[in-house]
């Protein structure tokens, strides 16, 4: 299992379809967003297999602007290789 942050911007104009959306597929409570402060997107942390999951999470409509990153936490019994994909 991966954690992945999904990143969704809108348009002003869509953000009350799009948390609608994002509700009625159940990852509202995932989600925390910027629109009040003029930065209209939302942020989510999901742990998944793998990305293409990940990106469902998103309303088809906005999905092209979404960006999904893999991240994970570095300790110090843990190699750090940030440049090598695993």
């Amino acid at each position: 299992m991966y954690r992945f942050l999904i990143e969704s911007p809108h348009a002003p104009e869509d953000c009350d379809r799009i948390i609608r959306e994002i509700h009625h597929a159940g990852y509202l409570h995932h989600f925390e967003w910027g629109c009040h402060d003029g930065v209209h997107t939302g942020w989510a942390f999901i742990d998944s297999d793998n990305i293409e999951h990940a990106k469902q999470i998103v309303p088809w409509s906005i999905r092209n602007k979404a960006r999904i990153v893999r991240v994970e936490n570095f300790s110090k019994d843990k190699e750090i290789r940030p440049h090598k994909k695993q």
